[in-house]
């Protein structure tokens, strides 16, 4: 009988600064994603350090004092990795891991590390390579000396020329190899999103663990790989929906986070760019996440990056069955949950007055889930003749139970 192997989850720290730009309040919602973050990876958190700072030490990030106090921790419970929430400049790392000589990982390396992790075909494997090696190019160290084994030692040093500049080369030579690999695999993409003719393209968007897979599921009857982890889908996916006798395609992509890294906005372009060639947009927020209105500015925060502001937007607010929200009146403690906030409670909240057409529902019970049906319908509906104006008198829609809603 095989014995089941044990998950080993490494010993981790976090360290974060509270700032003139980033009260401690602020702190605390970006430090407990970072845990999540962590968790995710496969650490588990032992304890965090926060120091009050103008900015950042150039240095070292922290002040020598907490330094101090992170490494006597770190010695005393064996700690294996220590993570920074914001990204370290190559010189911080350097003299970080001189001092404590731990292992130090900032946001963006955890980051692309989850990717990794996440990347199940070639084309997500690719980018992540390559968001990786423009990450670390710039913090190459002695450590990477094995690098010319990838491609023989003979004759690639020149006259001169020492290993550290050896391996920049080799990893300069392997992004440019990485990018020609995704150009190719780019405009194989582009060939298949012509080829998808002129149905209305409908795109999920939203942060990260908010749902969005578990909705793609319900809306395409398929089983598209969902979990409540972060990053738990990467790959994006394009179903055939039908709704009464309308149909179109809906994509699920690549959840967005805070701070999210530069090298993965870059190489994930052609998972972006269905979000850019997309008609409509479902903008999908988890209401239960005590830091949504947050999540809600930073995936619009993104979608202006890429030029996506103007498009038709649909606010889905989901996980209404897990809500929870504490009351700051004295007289009254009670908390409400999904099973005293109805459906007109949310339609009376500043969500609802939102420009966009909004919709609150759960994707996981279902409930509210066929007027959201109704709402994607008319939105899909509404492109639709725009495009085919003849084609008015093909839309008939109805209800799960065969009622004529139009």
């Amino acid at each position: 009988m095989l014995e089941k192997k044990e998950t080993h989850y490494e010993k981790a720290i976090l360290v974060g600064l509270i700032t003139p730009l980033q009260d401690e309040e602020k702190l605390k919602e970006y430090m407990d994603e970072l845990e999540f973050l962590a968790n995710t990876a496969g650490a588990e958190v032992y304890k965090r350090f926060t120091q009050k700072l103008e900015q950042p030490h150039p240095r070292t990030f922290v002040g020598s004092g907490k330094m101090e106090e992170i490494l006597e921790y770190a010695n005393e419970n064996e700690i294996d990795t220590i993570i920074f929430d914001d990204e370290l400049s190559p010189s911080q790392l350097k003299n970080l891991e001189k001092e404590l000589e731990k292992k130090i990982i900032d946001r963006t390396n955890l980051i692309l590390d989850i990717f990794a992790q996440r990347a199940q075909t070639s084309y997500a494997r690719t980018q992540v390579e390559l968001a990786q090696y423009e990450y670390l190019l710039p913090r190459l160290t002695r450590m990477w000396t094995h690098l010319e084994r990838q491609k023989g030692g003979i004759g690639l040093r020149g006259p001169g020329e020492t290993e550290i500049e050896t391996d920049r080369r080799i990893i300069r030579d392997r992004i440019s190899l990485l990018k020609d690999k995704l150009k190719v695999i780019d405009k194989q993409m582009a060939t298949q999103r012509n080829n998808r003719g002129k149905l209305v393209r409908v795109a999920l968007v939203g942060y990260t663990n908010v749902g969005k897979s578990t909705l793609m599921n319900v809306l395409s009857k398929s089983e598209v790989f969902a979990e409540n982890k972060l990053f738990a889908t990467l790959d994006t996916t394009v179903r055939k929906v039908v709704i009464g006798n309308l149909p179109f395609l809906l994509t699920d992509t690549v959840g967005f986070i805070r701070k999210l890294p530069t090298q993965l906005v870059e190489s994930f372009k052609s998972t972006l760019d269905e979000v850019r060639e997309a008609d409509l947009l479902v903008h999908v927020v988890d209401i239960s996440h005590p830091s949504f209105e947050d999540h809600i500015q930073s995936v619009n925060s993104i979608l202006a990056d890429i030029n996506c502001s103007d498009k038709p937007m649909i606010m889905l607010f989901n996980k209404i069955d897990d809500f929870t929200f504490e009351k700051k009146d004295e007289d009254d403690l009670t908390p409400i949950t999904q099973k005293n906030y109805s459906l007109d409670d949310w339609k009376k909240t500043w969500m609802a007055k939102s420009p966009h057409p909004t919709i609150f529902i759960s994707a996981l019970t279902k409930e509210n889930y066929s007027d959201m049906k109704k709402l994607i319908y008319e939105q899909v509906k509404d492109i639709h003749t725009q495009r085919f104006p003849y084609n008015d008198f093909l839309f008939e829609y109805f209800d799960e139970e065969g009622n004529h809603l139009n």
